[in-house]
């Protein structure tokens, strides 16, 4: 399948100035999972590659818990101090399929989701050929002249404007950049063509290249952070399918020929114990049954979905209702159905006896409990820890 978009985040191991900035903790995690985090809670991006040339970069790449991201190898000849990252975004464009590529500096960690989503859809309504990242600053410029003396480039020192009254000027902040994978190829450049910009906060003028810019960001973003209780950088939505998860996929029935579903009561309690601690709770099945409409009552779940065919749009449409992202999601499923839908959540589980081919799922968790058993309540339980 074409991925309409993919974000890839260059990461080099040879940092001269902050030996592996790139995997340095900071503000309680890793640089890089700032941006990995932002690029896979950015439901227009398909897939995250994070693209590099370290061991370690590698392995802390594949240690986070991310549903969308793949850590590629670099070629050694882009690794270089001398390499570019075009050099880089041309190499990965020859082994990939995408239609679209948003390339992120994790140099940049004050970056979000709501910047990259909003970065695309003005990218789509423009019709832009390209996009690049700025900060709006005001700021009286001079250069230097040939004679060594200085002139102003966009004020007149006779008619000095208060600043609140100048027009700004706009300053690529490198945080990200989108492109046209055909474009990228043919000029070999990030940017070309009609090219648009996205304006983001003023604090994120500032890229992480010294050790002064590391003391600044960090501040910045534990200030960013105390703004937000665990719940608010955690999951909040927490989605569940029927058969082979709530129950243990078997099929019951009465003496008169009644359909019957087993559930358990320890599933009941980790729902429980979801609502009380914020998140919000539902329920999407491909089946359409009243046990499972009795059941959800039982629950209390916030959202109840039967008959459903396409999962992930659902999961959509309920996120687009919550105003919340895919990232901030947790969904628990057993079969093929789910697959599409545990690929995009922030966080995926399933039974001990779902199918191989979710188990074989990149980044799911595998709960030790069976489907109808408290699998719910064990992955609840992780969730809540």
């Amino acid at each position: 399948m074409l991925n309409e978009y993919v974000a890839l985040i260059p990461a080099r191991g040879g940092s001269k100035s902050i030996p592996l900035k790139n995997i340095k903790e900071i503000a309680g995690k890793p640089l890089i999972q700032w941006t990995i985090e932002a690029a896979a809670n950015c439901s227009k991006i398909n897939e995250v590659y994070l693209s590099t040339d370290s061991e370690e970069i590698f392995s802390i790449g594949q240690s986070l818990n991310c549903n969308k991201l793949d850590v590629i190898n670099r070629d050694p000849e882009n690794a270089t101090d001398t390499a570019s990252t075009e050099s880089v975004m041309l190499e990965f464009a020859d082994k990939h399929k995408f239609e679209n590529i948003v390339l992120i500096q994790p140099t940049s960690p004050l970056l979000t989701a709501i910047d990259l989503e909003k970065a695309i859809e003005i990218y789509e309504e423009k019709n832009a050929d390209s996009l690049l990242s700025v900060v709006e600053q005001k700021r009286f410029i001079w250069e230097v002249e040939k004679n060594e003396f200085v002139c102003p480039v966009n004020y007149n020192p006779q008619s000095r404007p208060r600043r609140q009254e100048m027009e700004g000027c706009l300053v690529e902040n490198g945080a990200f950049y989108i492109t046209k994978k055909e474009l990228l190829i043919e000029t070999g450049c990030r940017l070309s063509g009609n090219i648009a910009y996205y304006k983001m906060s003023d604090e994120s003028y500032y890229e992480i290249d010294e050790p002064e810019d590391w003391i600044i960001v960090e501040k910045l973003l534990q200030q960013k952070n105390k703004t937000q209780s665990p719940i608010d950088r955690d999951i909040k939505l927490f989605l569940t399918d029927v058969d082979g998860v709530l129950t243990d996929a078997g099929m019951y029935y009465s003496e008169k020929g009644d359909e019957l579903k087993k559930f358990n009561t320890h599933d009941g309690k980790g729902m429980e114990l979801l609502r009380k601690a914020g998140i919000k709770t539902g329920i999407i099945t491909s089946e359409n049954t009243e046990i499972v409409t009795n059941r959800a009552k039982k629950l209390k779940v916030d959202y109840l979905y039967q008959g459903v065919k396409d999962k992930l749009k659902v999961a959509k449409e309920i996120c687009q209702l919550e105003g919340i992202t895919l990232y901030e999601v947790a969904y628990i499923g057993d079969d093929v159905n789910d697959i599409e839908l545990i690929r995009n959540v922030g966080k995926a589980a399933c039974p001990s006896n779902a199918l191989k081919e979710i188990k074989s799922l990149k980044h799911i968790i595998k709960l030790n409990t069976s489907g109808g058993n408290g699998a719910v309540r064990e992955f609840s339980t992780l969730i809540l820890e």
